[in-house]
């Protein structure tokens, strides 16, 4: 009986001139035709894309700081728009103060602005990190839809208790907390901000309960802690500082992971009383998400030029707040590591907006 045969297999040419040298399609002068433009436009865009770089800017350039003018952010945001305007020829470089719903309404209006360059976020801890989880509605994502351009600086928080309190380190804050649970009142800048964070994950970290009082704003949160109705606050140095220097209130320390530059003196919290707290905040500038790489780089130079430069730190340190240029990629990573450590402690702290 003749044995069954098995599948046919096809196979491989063996090696040769046909083989290693197969047929080359035909291309028509029609084809060919449709081929050209696509070509051209392929080689052409990273030539554009430099171009774009070298035109930087064209027009004025318009910051827009999300927060009413006065505050910390048009205190940073106002003196790096004026020394970027020196070193770009004298372009224009324009502040608008576009304030709303915790920095929600500017931050949406920048996402949806032309990706040309001329129109940038003054970003910061709350709107870049924060209120995605405070603002269930929110009508941007921090991600998504920015392109990181620079990081300026971080700006460390100033434990501060009013001289009637009897402590003078953030040791003895922490003990005199414990010993009177949910009797001493705090003030921040209002519910979800920089003030109100600080001080929720350093209760959390120290296992202290203390009273919080939101205000609409520093100003008045400032007023009443002067006056003594309050009895301390975790603000920005430029909040707080200028009175602590006055003798009007006493600074505990500060929320960096080491000493700052700008504050010398003051001990870090993580260090005297809370071993490894840190949270600081910090300031940068964002594009509209779909910014041309080459175009966020040589922003990106400029802006850390300028921040990197002897005035502008000078500028900076009167303020509280240490330079930190970086790359886009690492302002970027630092965005997105922010939102997840404060996605979890905003539920663990129960913080609701306004």
């Amino acid at each position: 009986m003749a044995r069954p045969r098995p599948p046919a297999t096809r196979l491989a040419a063996a090696p040769g001139p046909a083989a290693d040298c197969p047929k080359r399609p035909r291309t028509t002068p029609m084809l060919r035709r449709r081929l050209l433009p696509g070509t051209l436009a392929a080689l052409a865009a990273p030539a554009l894309s430099r171009a774009q770089e070298a035109a930087w800017p064209q027009r004025p350039v318009t910051i827009v700081v999300p927060f009413p003018p006065g505050g910390s952010n048009d205190l940073l945001a106002r003196p790096l728009a004026q020394r970027l305007q020196v070193a770009l020829n004298g372009n224009p470089v324009v502040i608008e103060n576009r304030g709303g719903a915790g920095g929600v309404v500017g931050a949406t209006a920048v996402a949806r602005a032309p990706k040309d360059g001329h129109t940038l976020l003054w970003g910061h801890i709350g709107t870049l990190a924060v209120n995605p989880w405070l603002y269930p509605q929110i009508t941007y994502d921090p991600v998504r839809d920015f392109a990181p351009v620079a990081l300026v600086a971080t700006l460390p928080s100033v434990l501060a208790a009013h001289p009637s309190l009897p402590v003078r380190t953030a040791a003895e804050f922490i003990a005199h907390a414990r010993a009177n649970p949910g009797r001493i009142e705090y003030g921040s800048a209002g519910n979800g901000a920089a003030s109100h964070i600080t001080m929720a994950a350093f209760a959390d970290a120290a296992g202290i309960d203390l009273v919080h009082i939101p205000y609409r704003g520093n100003g008045p949160m400032l007023a009443d802690f002067l006056a003594g109705r309050l009895k301390a606050s975790f603000a920005g140095a430029p909040v707080v500082m200028p009175a602590v220097r006055d003798g009007q209130l006493v600074a505990l320390g500060i929320s960096a992971a080491g000493p700052s530059p700008s504050l010398p003196g003051l001990v870090p919290v993580g260090r005297e009383a809370l071993p490894g707290f840190e949270l600081v905040q910090w300031h940068g500038l964002v594009a509209p998400a779909g910014t041309p790489g080459p175009l966020v780089e040589a922003m990106n130079a400029r802006i850390n030029a300028v921040v990197a430069g002897p005035e502008m730190r000078e500028r900076l340190s009167a303020e509280g707040a240490d330079p930190a240029p970086r790359s886009p990629a690492a302002f970027g990573a630092l965005i997105a590591a922010e939102m997840e450590r404060f996605k979890v402690l905003v539920a663990r702290a129960g913080i609701k907006a306004d």
